[in-house]
């Protein structure tokens, strides 16, 4: 048995970047954990403001969006219990702000989990997805898992749908594939659970698009269905 941690920037990266394989993981016996850094939910606010975490809202706004933060919560959870993820870390960060916080702030929060869960695989966002947060989640990660420790776990990074093929030039570059042939459903019901966050095609964040581009990695390894990653350190103990 493995111990896996997957630190992302909102709820539902884990999904659309890497559901088969955590899915897979949880089959094959592994304990998987998964830290979601920002509320995911915080930038849909519409009021005026220069890059700040605090905004001027009225009590009814704030209402809502708290409403909002709460069923995502509820919707992780129930994603993450199809998937077989064990264990649930939500911190409150910001979402799309994370680079208006101190980066040590960042980095000491996944280190404090890091020493908990003393894992053997980490995975997190690609550096050159489109979105602010999956670069300074990235960042912030490279440095929690810096070679220091007596016991030093593979990295992994993964793009996120709907964020990953935004971005131009592309610098995802995947050199590590796993087949998820088997584990396919579960990730379009893990995803369909996020129902807010889902949207028709042609949009990349859509259930055709999903199954699509596990479609796209799968041809390039020779399975049906497949992910992609980053190998961003393995040390041959």
């Amino acid at each position: 048995m493995m111990n896996v941690l997957i630190v992302v920037a909102h709820p539902d990266d884990e999904v659309l970047g890497m559901g088969g394989t955590i899915a897979k993981h949880s089959s094959n016996g592994d304990k998987v954990s998964i830290i979601y850094l920002t509320t995911g939910i915080t930038s849909r606010r519409n009021p005026g403001y220069s890059n700040k975490s605090s905004y001027e809202i009225t009590n009814k706004d704030q209402k809502l969006l708290d409403e909002e933060i709460k069923k995502l919560k509820i919707d992780a959870l129930k994603s993450n219990k199809i998937l077989g993820i064990d264990d649930s870390i939500f911190y409150n960060f910001p979402d799309n702000e994370l680079d208006s916080i101190p980066r040590l702030k960042i980095i000491k929060v996944i280190e404090k989990q890091i020493e908990k869960i003393n894992p053997d695989i980490v995975y997190t966002n690609h550096y050159g997805d489109l979105n602010i947060d999956h670069r300074i989640v990235y960042e912030s990660c490279l440095t929690a898992c810096r070679p220091i420790r007596k016991k030093n776990p593979k990295l992994f990074s993964f793009g996120v749908i709907s964020s990953m093929e935004w971005n131009y030039p592309s610098t995802f570059n995947p050199n590590y594939f796993v087949n998820i042939s088997k584990n396919m459903s579960k990730k379009i019901r893990a995803m369909k659970a996020y129902g807010n966050e889902l949207k028709k095609f042609p949009h990349p964040r859509s259930i055709d698009n999903i199954q699509i581009t596990a479609k796209k990695w799968g041809s390039l390894c020779g399975k049906n269905y497949a992910e992609s990653f980053e190998i961003i350190r393995i040390i041959d103990e």
